[in-house]
C-alpha cells in the first residue's frame, strides 16, 4: 500500500537501521556482497529493511536467497523441501527455514509493491497449506510404517481430515497467524499393522505430532503456531474425532459461536475428498433454510465479550479486535451470510470479500457501503501484515515504541505516524457505523408503547380500553383472543429469550393491525400465525429484529386472506417478505423452470424431493402474488408466471416418477412419451390454487407388445400408466409444504372412461373421427409441457391437422353455442348481487368459447390462428387474420385484463370469483357480449 504524500522524514534514531542491515548483508554475501551496491537492488533492499527485521534476519542466515529475490523479484514460490525417513531428524529445522524463506519472499513482494494485500493474504495461505500436506504427509508415512493403516468395518482405509478454520479456512490467513485445527476422521476403525491402535488414538497422535512438527520452538524458530482449541469441548475435548461423533456434537451442543467458525471450515490436508463430504453433512447446522436472524443474538454476545475483553486489557488500539477493526466487518458479512446463506447458496462462500461482493450483488449491502468496506478491509489487512512482518509477531497491537510507528508509516508510504492514524482513524469509524447499523437496537413506533403494557400485564390483568384506544372497535373480542392467546400452553412454553421477543413482537403487531382498515381480520389472521411460529424461535427473531418485515407481515395479512393462509401454514414463506427479489422484477419462464427442475432432496430421497420442490413453489407462487397484490404487474403476466411455475414442477414430477417406475420395472426401450397440458394451464392463465388439466400421451417403437427392460418387466400400455399414476400421485401428495396441484385427467379422450394414457396412434385416430366439437375446443388451448420434445412435436402435428380441418360454420356454431347454454345452465353462480367473472353472461369462458370458434372456423384458411394458446394472443392473432376488427380486438384486451384481475383479487381474498357489477364490468361484459353475437353466437337461454 503506497500513500502519496508529502516526502517520509526519517527520524534520527532509525538512520542507523538501513546500514546496519547493508552491513550484515555484506557479510553473510561474501563474495557476491558487490551487488548491493547497484541502485536498483540498494533501493529494494532499504526499502525491505525499513519493513522488516524478519526479512533481513533471513536474508543474513540463508545468503542463498537474496540472488534468486534479485533474479525475478520473488515471482515463483520456492521449492519446499523433501521430508524422507533419511532426513527424519531434520524435519523441523527444514520446515522452519522454508517457512522463513517464503515468509521473506512475500515479504520482499508486499513492501515493493509487486503483490497486493489480497496476493498476500492468499500467498500466506498457501505456504500453510503447503507446510501442513508436506509434514502430514512425511508423518503418515511413519504412522503407517509403525502401526499400519487404519480400516473402517469394511476394510475401507481411513485418513486424518484435517480442517483449517478462520483466516485458514478463509484463504485470508494473515503473515504471522496461528493456524486453527480440527483433526477428524470418517469412520472409527484399527490399524492393521503389528502394534494397532484404534482410529481415535492413531488419529489423535498424528494430529499431535503434526501440530508439534509445526509449532515446537526450536533454535530455528517455528513453523506454524497450531491451534486446537476449536475442536468441540476445546482444550478439554478429544483431539480427533469421527464424523458421526462431530454430527452428534454438533447437533445437540453446537453453539451460535462454532456457526461462525464452521462458516470458513475447509479441509486443508489429509482427505480432502472425506472433508467435503462431512462439510456437506453439517450445512444444515451453519445455514439454516428459513432467514435466521436468530444468528444476531449469538453476534451480539460474541460482539459484547469482545468489547469487554478490549475495555479489560486496553485494547483500543487492537486493529482485530478494536473498535472498527477487522473483527467487525468479519462479524458483518459473516452474519448477514448465516441469516440469508440457508436460501441463497451463492452467499455460503469461505472467503471474505467474494462474499462482500455475493451479499452486494444480492442487494443486501448497498454498492457504496459494500466499495467502503472493502476497501476498509483491505487498509486494515495490509497494516495488520505489516505489524506482524516487523518482527514476524502475532500481534495486532499499534506500536507503542516511536521508531517502530515511524517504520510501519513509512514503509506503507505515508509522511509519518499521524498521516498513518488519521488514515486508520478513517477506515474504522466507517467500519464502526457500518457494524453498529447491523447490530442497532429494534425500533418500535412509541404508539405501541401503551400496547406493551397491556399485553404483558395479560392474562390476569389488562385493560382491553387501550385496545379500543389504539383502533379496535370490537375491543372486547380482541382482549378475548389475546388473553386465550396470552394463557396458551405455547406461550406459557416459551423460553425466556423466546417470551422476551414475542413481548416486543407482539405490542407491534397490535399496533399494525390496529391501523388497518379492518383491525379485527388482521388482528385473527396474525394470531393464526403466531400460534404456528411461537415455537420457531428463528421467525419471532425475523419479526423481532426486522422491523420492515413486521410491517409488511401486517399489510399483506390484512389485504389477502389466501397470502395470510399460506404464511400460517407455511410459516418459511415469512422469509419471502425481506426478499428484495419480492418487489423486483418476476423471473421469466426459463428461470421459473429452471428453479423447479433444479430441485432435489438429500440423497436424492423422493419425499424429501417433493418437500423441497414445494417449497420452491410456495416461494415463487408467493412472490407473484405479491406482485399482484401490490399491482406491480398485469393480471396476465402473474397468471402466465403461475402457468411456467406448474410446467416446471410437471416436468420435475415427470422426471421423479420415470426414475422410480424405471427402478421398478425398467424402461421401455426407443419409447417416447409427453404430459399434454389443457384447459388454464395450456392457456397459460392459471390461478392461484388452480387444478391442472393434464392429458398423457406416449408411443412406443414397436406399439403395444413393446415391453420394459427390467427386471419385473411390463408391456408399454401398463408400464406408460403406471408413470402416468405416479405423476397424478405425486403432484397430489401430501407434504409438510403441502400438496403440489390437484391434477384433473378428464379431458382425456372419452373422459373418465377412457384410458388414463393414449398412444398416439389412438390419440391421433379420436381427434380425427370421434372428438366432439367442445374436445377439439378444449384442444385450442391445450401444449406440451413436458416429457419428449420429438412426441410434443407429433401432438402439435395432430393438433394442427384437427383443428385446421375444414368445418361447416353453421353447425360449428350450433355446437358451441348449445355447449356454452349447457355449462352456464350447471355452472354460472350470478345473481342479481354478484357477477360470477367466469361463468357469467359475458364473462371469461364466453370469450373463451368466442376465440376457440374463431380458430375451429378460420384456421384451415389462417394456419396463424394455430400458434398461439393463450386469451391475449388468439384476440392477436384472430384480429391479425381479419377476423375481429382493431376496435373489437382492443374492447376484448381489455375486457380480458379486467376480468382475470378481478378474478384473481378475488382468489387472493380467498373469494368465490363473484363481483358487483360496476362501470367497468359492466363495460366487460359488453364487450365480450357484442363481439360473441358479431360472430354468429348467441349464448343466451334461448
Amino acid at each position: 500500500m503506497n500513500h502519496p504524500g508529502e516526502p517520509a522524514v526519517l527520524p534520527p534514531s532509525l538512520e542507523p537501521l538501513v546500514p546496519r542491515a547493508f552491513s550484515r548483508l555484506r557479510a553473510s554475501l561474501g563474495e557476491q556482497a558487490g551487488q548491493l551496491d547497484a541502485p536498483s537492488v540498494a533501493e529494494r533492499v532499504w526499502q525491505v529493511a525499513m519493513a522488516s527485521d524478519l526479512a533481513i534476519d533471513t536474508l543474513v542466515r540463508q545468503p542463498a536467497l537474496l540472488p534468486k529475490l534479485l533474479a525475478d523479484d520473488g515471482a515463483a514460490p520456492f521449492d519446499l523441501p523433501a521430508l524422507t525417513a533419511l532426513n527424519r531428524t531434520d524435519w523441523p529445522a527444514l520446515l522452519r527455514r522454508y517457512r522463513a524463506a517464503e515468509s521473506t519472499r512475500l515479504i520482499w513482494r508486499d513492501v515493493l509493491g509487486l503483490d497486493g494485500v489480497d496476493d498476500t493474504l492468499a500467498g500466506s495461505t498457501r505456504l500453510a497449506e503447503r507446510c501442513l500436506q508436506a509434514a502430514l504427509a512425511a508423518l503418515e508415512a511413519e504412522f503407517v510404517q509403525r502401526h499400519g493403516v487404519v480400516r473402517d468395518r469394511e476394510g475401507r482405509e481411513q485418513r486424518l481430515v484435517v480442517f483449517g478454520l478462520g483466516k485458514l479456512g478463509g484463504e485470508e490467513l494473515n503473515f504471522s497467524s496461528d493456524v486453527d485445527l480440527v483433526y477428524t476422521y470418517e469412520h472409527d476403525g484399527e490399524s492393521d499393522g503389528d502394534r494397532p491402535l484404534a482410529a481415535e488414538t492413531y488419529f489423535a497422535r498424528l494430529g499431535q505430532q503434526l501440530a508439534k512438527l509445526l509449532d515446537e520452538m526450536t533454535a530455528d524458530g517455528f513453523c506454524h503456531r497450531v491451534d486446537l482449541r476449536l475442536r468441540p469441548y476445546g482444550n478439554a475435548g478429544r483431539v480427533a474425532w469421527s464424523f458421526a461423533a462431530m454430527e452428534q456434537y454438533f447437533q445437540h451442543e453446537g453453539r451460535d459461536w462454532e456457526r461462525y467458525a464452521w462458516q470458513k471450515a475447509r479441509p486443508v490436508a489429509g482427505d480432502g475428498e472425506a472433508g467435503e463430504r462431512f462439510l456437506e453433512l453439517l450445512r444444515p447446522f451453519v445455514y439454516r433454510r428459513y432467514l435466521d436472524y436468530g444468528a444476531l443474538d449469538g453476534l451480539r454476545a460474541m460482539k459484547a465479550a469482545i468489547s469487554a475483553e478490549v475495555a479489560r486489557k486496553e485494547l483500543a488500539d487492537d486493529i482485530k479486535r478494536g473498535p472498527g477493526g477487522i473483527r467487525e466487518i468479519e462479524f458483518l458479512v459473516q452474519a448477514l451470510q448465516l441469516i440469508r446463506g440457508g436460501r441463497e447458496p451463492e452467499l455460503r462462500g469461505r472467503r471474505l470479500l467474494p462474499a462482500l461482493q455475493a451479499l452486494v450483488e444480492a442487494h443486501h449491502v448497498g454498492e457504496e457501503a459494500g466499495s467502503q468496506l472493502a476497501g476498509a478491509y483491505r487498509f486494515l489487512r495490509a497494516l495488520e501484515n505489516r505489524l506482524q512482518m516487523l518482527r514476524d509477531a502475532q500481534t495486532h497491537a499499534l506500536p507503542e515504541s516511536v521508531d517502530d510507528r515511524a517504520r510501519i508509516a513509512i514503509a506503507l508510504g505515508y509522511a509519518g505516524w499521524e498521516a498513518l492514524r488519521g488514515a486508520l482513524d478513517v477506515q474504522r469509524a466507517l467500519v464502526t457505523a457500518e457494524f453498529e447499523a447491523l447490530l442497532a437496537p429494534r425500533r418500535r413506533a412509541t404508539d405501541a408503547d401503551e400496547l406493551t403494557v397491556y399485553w404483558r400485564a395479560l392474562p390476569e390483568s389488562g385493560d382491553s380500553t387501550m385496545l379500543a384506544a389504539a383502533g379496535f372497535e370490537e375491543a372486547t373480542a380482541a382482549d378475548g383472543l389475546l388473553r386465550d392467546l396470552a394463557r396458551s400452553p405455547g406461550v406459557r412454553g416459551l423460553s425466556d429469550a423466546a417470551r422476551a421477543r414475542l413481548d416486543r413482537v407482539l405490542p407491534a403487531l397490535l399496533y399494525g393491525a390496529a391501523q388497518s382498515s379492518e383491525p379485527m381480520l388482521a388482528l385473527r389472521r396474525l394470531l393464526a400465525l403466531l400460534h404456528n411460529v411461537l415455537r420457531r424461535s428463528a421467525y419471532l427473531a425475523l419479526l423481532d429484529e426486522q422491523p420492515a418485515a413486521l410491517a409488511r407481515l401486517v399489510e399483506v395479512v390484512s389485504r389477502s386472506a389466501l397470502l395470510a393462509e399460506r404464511l400460517a401454514a407455511y410459516p418459511l414463506l415469512l422469509d419471502e417478505l425481506l426478499d428484495v427479489r419480492v418487489a423486483g422484477p418476476l423471473p421469466g419462464r426459463e428461470a421459473l423452470v429452471a428453479a423447479c427442475t433444479s430441485v432435489a432432496g438429500e440423497d436424492g430421497d423422493a419425499e424429501a424431493t417433493l418437500q423441497a420442490l414445494n417449497e420452491v413453489r410456495q416461494a415463487l407462487s408467493f412472490r407473484i402474488a405479491m406482485a399482484v397484490r401490490d399491482g406491480r404487474q398485469p393480471a396476465g403476466d402473474s397468471a402466465q408466471q403461475l402457468a411456467w411455475l406448474a410446467d416446471g414442477v410437471v416436468m420435475r414430477v415427470l422426471a421423479l416418477a420415470e426414475e422410480e417406475v424405471a427402478a421398478a420395472h425398467g424402461r421401455v426401450p426407443g419409447a417416447r412419451f409427453a404430459v399434454l397440458g389443457y384447459g388454464s394451464l395450456g392457456g397459460e392463465e392459471l390461478g392461484f390454487g388452480s387444478d391442472l388439466d393434464l392429458v398423457f400421451l406416449y408411443d412406443a417403437r414397436d406399439g403395444d407388445s413393446a415391453h420394459s427392460d427390467g427386471a419385473r418387466p411390463l408391456e408399454a400400455a401398463r408400464w406408460f400408466a403406471r408413470l402416468a399414476q405416479k405423476i397424478v400421485a405425486l403432484l397430489g401428495a401430501v407434504t409438510a409444504a403441502g400438496r403440489l396441484f390437484d391434477v384433473d385427467v378428464r379431458l382425456r379422450p372419452d373422459g373418465a372412461k377412457g384410458l388414463l394414457v393414449s398412444n398416439l396412434a389412438s390419440y391421433t385416430d379420436y381427434q380425427r373421427n370421434r372428438a366432439w366439437t367442445w374436445e377439439h375446443q378444449a384442444l385450442v388451448r391445450a401444449r406440451g409441457v413436458a416429457g419428449d420434445a420429438s412426441l410434443c412435436a407429433e401432438f402439435e402435428r395432430v393438433r394442427a391437422q384437427t383443428l385446421g380441418a375444414s368445418r361447416d360454420p353453421a353447425a360449428l356454431n350450433g355446437d358451441v353455442v348449445s355447449m356454452r347454454r349447457r355449462m352456464r345452465a350447471e355452472l354460472d353462480r350470478s345473481d342479481a348481487a354478484a357477477f360470477d367473472l367466469k361463468q357469467g353472461d359475458g364473462g371469461l369462458v364466453d370469450l373463451e368459447f368466442l376465440l376457440q370458434a374463431t380458430v375451429l372456423r378460420a384456421a384451415a384458411a389462417h394456419p396463424a390462428l394455430l400458434v398461439p394458446r393463450n386469451t391475449p394472443g388468439l384476440i392477436e392473432a384472430a384480429r391479425e387474420a381479419g377476423q375481429l376488427d382493431a376496435a373489437t380486438a382492443k374492447s376484448l384486451h381489455e375486457a380480458h385484463a379486467l376480468l382475470l384481475a378481478r378474478g384473481l383479487d378475488c382468489t387472493l381474498d380467498r373469494r368465490q370469483r363473484r363481483v358487483a357489477c360496476d362501470d367497468a364490468v359492466d363495460a366487460a361484459r359488453a364487450a365480450i357480449r357484442s363481439a360473441t353475437r358479431a360472430q354468429g353466437l348467441d349464448f343466451g337461454e334461448g
